[in-house]
């Protein structure tokens, strides 16, 4: 697929996980729209998986693709009030990413 193709398409995607994840914590930064693949350029994946991530006394949380891609993610926040979130995501319904999470650093 051509690079503005899948960027076009990944745009979109991660646009609406953003605004998924802005619900929940009221801030949601756009990450990955595109990912390498085998033959080319592709979008991030449609799939809607909730991710976390905990570094020190800090959590973030993310919706990433099936294969970790992150789409959105949240900024930094005590862990008590990342893992509630989390949670609460779960109850609605969203799968866990249990995998690496790939992020922009």
């Amino acid at each position: 697929m051509q690079y503005h193709k899948a960027a076009h398409i990944g745009q979109e995607r991660s646009r609406k996980a953003q605004i998924k994840l802005f619900d929940y914590t009221g801030f949601a930064m756009l990450t990955y729209t595109i990912k390498q693949g085998k033959a080319g350029f592709e979008p991030v994946g449609e799939e809607d998986l909730a991710g976390k991530m905990r570094k020190g006394n800090e959590a973030m949380i993310f919706i990433c693709d099936k294969d970790g891609y992150a789409k959105a993610q949240s900024r930094p926040m005590p862990v008590d009030q990342g893992e509630e979130i989390f949670k609460k995501m779960l109850a609605d319904g969203m799968l866990e990413f249990a995998g690496e999470i790939r992020t922009v650093s």
